[in-house]
């Protein structure tokens, strides 16, 4: 086990290493940058462009050197705590996303443990009550969640929220707390507003996991093992819980991967719509801005999530099912 870690470890930085640079490049394909954007912008608005500040920004933050150097600089300040420029926002990168990934993990893993918490149980029963009146009127739910887009009900939570209540439910705290630090009033406000995001961008991930534990259980209550098991008179909640259940479970572990992402990124056009101020927006607008530090440094974390989450799942599957290996044995 402990070699299996250590070697996995060992290459996740040669891997990261990799990503950057291709993330880097990519970024920089389109032609021009941020700052050539914005005077095409300030030429379409008819406004005069200074020449001599443009040239001096393109200096300063190096956009005039290869794109190798340019790589380099932005790679290396990552050891110390420098993660670039955002133009957009003229402010350091670290500073535009310190408050917004906050806000962003807070949804996310709420969002997480809420799919969890439903799917679980609904999928537990439809699979144990097979073809009952529960079965089907939990599968109908199920296809409707999945059959809905979250934007639409969204939009739809919006627009009942304001008939019914008068109140908008848009954002994550009242408008007086925005741009202000931390206290408790303001924590107690993000709570009030956060059940709607919630339950939005949670309804297709929970009907969709719905559907997948059923079908993973029912096709594990079907196979031999458990047929003896119920032969020996083991109780159906310990047969069922000891054996089938954590096989069923092994897509929810393997799922890790891509949900520590999700962690970073969020629901873009959930967020968008419901006016979110968690970081998924902003990925967005800074890849059309061509604001090349702020994205990268956003891809940049989502591929290390995404290579630990990778990392962490094959630790729990191999934990959750004896069938599976870290190494293979060698044949007898």
């Amino acid at each position: 086990m402990f070699h299996y870690v250590f070697k996995r470890i060992a290459l996740m930085a040669p891997t990261l290493a990799v990503i950057s640079f291709i993330i880097f490049v990519i970024i920089q394909l389109p032609p021009g940058d941020y700052l050539e954007t914005y005077i095409a912008e300030l030429e379409s608005q008819g406004e005069s462009v200074d020449r001599e500040k443009i040239d001096f920004l393109r200096r300063q933050y190096g956009l005039d050197q290869p794109l190798p150097l340019q790589y380099a600089n932005w790679i290396g300040g990552f050891f110390h705590g420098d993660w670039g420029y955002s133009f957009e926002h003229d402010l350091p990168v670290r500073e535009v996303i310190g408050d917004r990934v906050f806000l962003t993990i807070i949804v996310s893993v709420i969002t997480i443990l809420f799919t969890w918490a439903v799917a679980f149980p609904i999928g537990i029963y439809s699979a144990t009550h097979q073809y009952s009146w529960g079965d089907y009127g939990l599968t109908f739910l199920g296809f409707l969640g999945l059959a809905t887009p979250n934007f639409l009900l969204a939009l739809i939570m919006l627009y009942l929220a304001n008939i019914w209540f008068g109140t908008s439910i848009g954002g994550l705290m009242d408008p007086q707390y925005l741009d202000q630090p931390w206290s408790w009033g303001k924590f107690v406000s993000v709570l009030e507003h956060l059940w709607i995001p919630v339950v939005v961008i949670g309804t297709s991930g929970t009907a969709g996991m719905i559907r997948r534990l059923r079908a993973n259980l029912l096709d594990e209550l079907e196979k031999q093992y458990v047929l003896t098991g119920k032969a020996k008179g083991l109780p159906p909640f310990r047969l069922l819980s000891k054996y089938p259940l954590r096989v069923a479970l092994n897509f929810f572990i393997a799922d890790i991967g891509s949900l520590l992402p999700s962690v970073i990124s969020g629901a873009e056009i959930v967020a968008i719509v419901l006016s979110l101020p968690t970081t998924g927006p902003m990925l967005l607008s800074a890849l059309q801005s061509q604001d090349m530090y702020l994205a990268g440094t956003f891809l940049l974390f989502l591929a290390a999530l995404t290579v630990a989450g990778m990392l962490l799942s094959d630790l729990l599957l191999a934990w959750l099912d004896p069938r599976i290996r870290l190494q293979g044995e060698a044949a007898q």
